[in-house]
């Protein structure tokens, strides 16, 4: 057996997105298909346990190709008038700043899995924040900077934020709350929420906006809009 989070958007209330621990069967080995057995089991347990069937998992894992594409591993934000575009997961790496040395804007032009595991990013001491359009982040709220970046880029195609209202659960196979702090299926849910109530241009207009937002409301965690804007 194991336990992973499902994130649910609330529509209502003070809480933005509730997070509940499912236990369900596990089964082992790095190969594609024992992950979505995995996934399988752990919607179907969602769907038990917490009365929901409407579940996206949201990784490259995903049985569903709109939870591969909206993996930070596949996700792309487009610069408005460059050629140039760059994977969700290598601007996030890109962002971090440390206390010695960062932010290394080389790696947005990294593919995802070589932007985490470029050697800077274990070699320049603590994390003290985050840098993106020379706009600075701290690390309070814990996951507010990724889930700011990823919700910008998903809100440039609308089809992605229709399609995510038909879902009432969010997974994410690969994260382990033990291990990591930000998941993207965490951030896909927050969308749903801030959409869902009217929020999401007042929450994008700028960092303080969007820190005043989640303040307000609980996230759930174990814590105006210009979608021409630059991120990065």
């Amino acid at each position: 057996m194991a336990e992973r989070p499902v994130f649910m958007p609330q529509l209502e209330g003070d809480l933005l997105v509730r997070t509940c621990m499912v236990s369900f069967v596990w089964s082992p080995g790095l190969a594609m298909v024992q992950k979505q057995k995995s996934i399988r089991s752990l919607h179907e347990e969602a769907g038990k346990q917490l009365n929901i069937n409407a579940v996206l998992e949201i990784s490259t894992k995903s049985e569903d190709h709109l939870g591969v594409e909206l993996s930070a591993f596949s996700l792309k934000y487009s610069p408005v008038g460059k050629q140039d575009d760059y994977f969700l997961e290598s601007i996030f790496q890109a962002s971090k700043v440390f206390e010695n040395g960062g932010p290394y804007i080389d790696i947005r032009r990294m593919p995802p899995s070589q932007a985490k595991q470029d050697t800077r990013l274990t070699e320049s001491g603590q994390l003290v924040g985050f840098r993106s359009a020379g706009v600075d982040w701290p690390l309070i709220p814990k996951t507010a900077f990724y889930d700011w970046l990823y919700i910008n880029i998903i809100h440039t195609t609308q089809e992605y934020g229709e399609r995510l209202k038909e879902y009432e659960g969010f997974t994410d196979i690969e994260f382990n709350p033990k291990k990591s702090v930000n998941c993207q299926a965490h951030s896909a849910a927050l969308y749903v929420a801030l959409n869902s109530r009217g929020l999401l241009n007042e929450a994008l207009s700028s960092r303080d906006e969007f820190i005043n937002v989640l303040q307000q409301f609980s996230t759930g965690d174990t814590q105006k809009s210009s979608s021409n804007r630059e991120l990065f």
